[in-house]
């Protein structure tokens, strides 16, 4: 059964440039002393009575005690502002954890997740979640960034992809020479059959309706692509 959300009061332990426009922040869980949530899920931070805005959670449940948030603070508005203005021992607020954007332990299908930029974090905890508990088994991502510096995880999906044949990893950075880089096509190259395969894609609205038109067009069935929409 999901946790409910809970009002939540956490000192920053540490804040980590990833680039010039992401940045991490380790939260040290005061009240209560652990956050119990589903790899996939996000926090919500006020600013107002009508203004929240809402943070993936990038690391795993393993570590509920003090949980990684990760944000593109390139928008500029007041959740950008909030989140550079962070700095070791502060203390802030906020309520979680929420989202649907889920995979359970026992999930018995092939896994398909696609990424576009920011929306990785959700995905970077599930797939850690994965790999800790053993639950890997056959999986594919695809990580679409703009260039090089924007895939911020690169480096741990390499790794996972070493040590777990069972995990294919496909980073895409579009160049002159590959017009049709993008997730959407990337997805239709390398996906044939769909049966038996639940697909997980986060980012932008248009990524999300493309990559699920490719594989509607397979025969996958509505329902098995789950999805998280960052703008």
């Amino acid at each position: 059964m999901p946790a409910r959300p809970a009002a939540c009061r956490a000192r920053v332990a540490a804040v980590r440039p990833l680039t010039a426009d992401i940045l991490e922040v380790d939260l040290a869980m005061l009240e209560p002393p652990a956050l119990p949530f589903e790899a996939g899920q996000w926090v919500s931070v006020p600013f107002g009575a009508k203004l929240v805005r809402a943070y993936s959670i990038a690391s795993t449940p393993r570590t509920a005690s003090e949980i990684t948030l990760c944000a593109d603070v390139a928008p500029g508005g007041p959740g950008s502002r909030w989140f550079r203005g962070l700095a070791a021992g502060a203390e802030v607020e906020f309520k979680g954890p929420f989202g649907g954007f889920v995979l359970g332990r026992d999930e018995p299908r092939r896994r398909l997740f696609v990424a576009e930029e920011i929306g990785i974090v959700p995905i970077r905890s599930i797939l850690l979640a994965l790999d800790e508990t053993g639950a890997l088994r056959a999986a594919t991502l695809v990580y679409w960034a703009r260039d090089a510096g924007w895939l911020v995880y690169d480096t741990d999906f390499r790794a996972l992809a070493r040590r777990r044949p069972e995990f294919a990893y496909h980073p895409v950075v579009p160049d002159g020479a590959r017009e049709n880089a993008t997730p959407a096509a990337l997805v239709d190259r390398l996906v044939g059959d769909v049966g038996g395969l639940v697909a997980y894609v986060a980012g932008g609205g248009e990524t999300i309706a493309t990559v699920r038109e490719v594989l509607m067009a397979r025969g996958l069935e509505r329902k098995a692509v789950k999805w998280e929409k960052f703008w």
